[in-house]
């Protein structure tokens, strides 16, 4: 993995940043796209390092709307401004958006059909798998207890009890932001600083 601060291999220009959701839009299906857009955008490109796109990451996941277009508005925000995430949108969204009608009229025709039945199911392992190595990744960066704690609150309250997401992160920003605030005083304490 690159360091933070490892230069781009290419210039994040407009008709990259388009390209390469335009990729990712036509070809990802099911889920996972927060870890290919981690791959894309700070392993192989290293247009962003780890830190502001596990940040993005985060932000995408607590606003309104669809996680993937979320990040995908934010990489292109931080990377080109307000041009960037259009053009991070359209290529996420456009074209793909015309496979998906064309998609959804065979599938209305051909979706019970076994062999159909089956490889769609595989696809969605492949997101869900994805999906689970992002959050791995994200984990990876936590440090002591309390964030774990955090974390599996926000799980057992969404993903067990089926609250609704939005007002259970509310309740836990200020915990979370607490947390975060004393674990920087203790690191300070620690530098000297």
């Amino acid at each position: 993995m690159p360091p933070d601060d490892a230069p781009p291999r290419s210039p994040a220009t407009l008709p990259a940043l388009l390209a390469v959701f335009l990729q990712m839009g036509m070809v990802s299906f099911g889920g996972g796209l927060s870890g290919w857009m981690h791959r894309e955008i700070v392993e192989r490109r290293r247009w962003m390092g780890e830190e502001r796109f596990l940040a993005a990451l985060a932000l995408g996941q607590v606003l309104p709307g669809p996680n993937s277009v979320n990040l995908a508005l934010q990489i292109g925000l931080q990377l080109r401004g307000g041009i960037g995430a259009v053009a991070a949108g359209i290529g996420l969204l456009g074209p793909p958006f015309l496979v998906i009608l064309v998609l959804a009229l065979l599938y209305q025709r051909y979706g019970a059909v076994g062999p159909v039945s089956t490889a769609l199911a595989g696809v969605a392992a492949a997101g869900i798998g994805l999906t689970c190595s992002m959050g791995i990744r994200a984990a990876r960066r936590m440090r002591g207890v309390a964030p774990f704690a955090v974390a599996a609150v926000v799980f057992v309250a969404v993903g067990v009890l089926k609250w609704p997401m939005i007002p259970v992160v509310l309740a836990v920003i200020p915990a979370s932001v607490a947390l975060a605030w004393r674990a920087q005083q203790r690191e300070r304490r620690g530098h000297g600083g």
